[in-house]
C-alpha cells in the first residue's frame, strides 16, 4: 500500500474513538495487528495492539507508545498506522496486561 498520499492525523485526533480498531502495519508493509484500545491520553500514550491470531482469537495484547506509530487516513477515510517493527519484533515484545 502506498500510504505517501494518506492524510497523516494531528494530535487532537489521536483519540481513542477515531484509533481503536485501525489497522497496523509493519515495515514489510503487512497488515501486523489492529487496535484494541489506547491506554493514556495524547502523544504520552499508548495503542494497545492486538497481534497474531486469527479474528481476534489467540491475539497478543502489546503496547506501543502513540509515538511509535504514523497514524493517518487513507481516500477511503480509513485510519490505519505504519510502524517500523515487524510482526515477529510486536509477538516478542512483553503482553500487555490490564490493570
Amino acid at each position: 500500500m502506498d500510504h505517501t498520499n494518506h492524510v497523516r492525523l494531528t494530535a487532537t485526533e489521536l483519540t481513542p474513538a477515531i484509533l481503536e480498531g485501525a489497522a497496523i502495519y509493519g515495515a514489510d508493509d503487512h497488515k501486523v495487528g489492529t487496535v484494541d484500545h489506547i491506554d493514556g491520553a495524547g502523544t504520552a500514550g499508548a495503542a494497545v495492539i492486538d497481534v497474531g491470531g486469527f479474528l481476534g482469537i489467540g491475539a497478543k495484547p502489546v503496547a506501543v507508545p502513540l509515538t511509535e506509530l504514523e497514524f493517518m487516513r487513507d481516500e477511503n477515510g480509513d485510519v490505519h498506522a505504519v510502524t517500523g517493527w515487524t510482526k515477529d519484533q510486536l509477538k516478542d515484545m512483553p503482553e500487555h496486561r490490564h490493570h
